[in-house]
């Protein structure tokens, strides 16, 4: 087995069968041997450099049905929101003042938050601070929005295609949406320039090992900037309330599979492991993931953007919150630097 991982990362790529024996062969010694292969693999290019990105959660309010999303506009026991320019604006100010060079906004599909509208925060925050980098994830737009976005001044763009088989794709979301249009969605932003990220839940219902080497060998070719994979986690207001949470150990493995793929690629260790995982963020970063994103929305907030139950949502609200992430992170020999942390092109 440790042959097939040894000739991915000397020439970053397999077959799909490839794939699918790596995924099969997971257990502690092998994911072991990635996760120190994958370490190399991170060290020529970004060092032990660990990323920091402030999350914004702008809104949780969506018009998508998704099976497994809290914030389905089926649940009718989610406590509505959505944030003000004006509250946005002081979330980047807070996090500008601690170091943050990147802000994500994140929300659900909402259409309050227009094309004019979402210009009109990103020009703001970069006349105030010119030397950040602005990620978007606000769902599927159009090519046209998409542009417009970009021309505004947005750098990277967040669209996990959730699983890369269109018959497994169907069974986590209403009819309407589809996996062709997912993938014209990240095709576009990649053809405007954005650093676009993708990415899936590991351990998803009706999810198996074919449906995994197929998401790999559609990073592989997709060759996404940015690629956030987490376990996934039931929220108790879904139909998939029942089922059971994704493993940590097996997306700790999958981020070192993808690391060693793509040496290059910007891999958060998300949330998600972060909550299903004690010190799952720190253990995402020993598998090779270079990126964290604390969250910066207003605390009274946090508790409601609740894609999944037992969400981890204390974060760098504060100094000492920040201080006490980045000595975790020094503890295992890495270290939290504040600059944007752009994807690295050549390698």
């Amino acid at each position: 087995m440790q042959k097939i991982i040894d000739k991915l990362y000397k020439e970053h790529t397999l077959s799909q069968n490839e794939y699918l024996e790596t995924v099969n062969s997971f257990s502690r010694e092998n994911a072991e041997y990635a996760a120190e292969l994958a370490r190399r693999a991170t060290l020529p290019v970004y060092g032990n450099k660990i990323f920091i990105r402030g999350l914004i959660e702008v809104s949780n309010i969506c018009k998508n049905d998704c099976l497994y999303c809290g914030i389905r506009k089926s649940n009718k026991n989610a406590q509505r929101y959505r944030l003000t320019k004006e509250e946005i604006l002081e979330c980047c100010k807070e996090g500008y003042t601690l170091g943050y060079r990147t802000f994500v906004m994140q929300g659900g599909e909402d259409g309050y938050f227009t094309d004019e509208r979402v210009c009109d925060i990103v020009k703001s925050i970069k006349a105030l601070y010119p030397d950040v980098a602005i990620t978007l994830s606000l769902g599927e737009r159009s090519y046209e929005s998409y542009k417009a976005l970009r021309e505004a001044g947005a750098d990277r763009y967040l669209l996990r295609h959730e699983t890369a088989d269109s018959c497994h794709y169907q069974r986590l979301h209403p009819k309407e949406l589809t996996l062709e249009n997912r993938k014209k969605c990240l095709a576009d932003l990649k053809s405007l320039g954005f650093q676009a990220g993708c990415g899936f839940m590991v351990g998803s219902p009706y999810q198996n090992a074919e449906n995994i080497a197929k998401d790999l060998k559609f990073i592989e070719e997709f060759s996404p900037e940015m690629c956030g994979i987490g376990p996934f986690i039931p929220h108790s207001d879904t139909p998939f309330k029942d089922e059971k949470a994704g493993s940590a150990e097996l997306t700790c493995y999958l981020l070192s599979i993808i690391r060693i793929m793509k040496p290059n690629i910007l891999l958060p260790a998300t949330t998600a492991l972060g909550s299903v995982e004690e010190n799952g963020r720190l253990k995402g970063i020993l598998s090779g993931a270079n990126v964290v994103m604390p969250n910066l929305s207003p605390y009274s907030v946090r508790e409601k953007y609740s894609l999944y139950n037992n969400k981890l949502h204390t974060g760098a609200e504060s100094a000492q919150a920040l201080e006490e992430l980045k000595e975790q992170v020094e503890s295992i020999g890495y270290k939290i630097v504040t600059e944007r942390g752009d994807y690295k092109q050549n390698i």
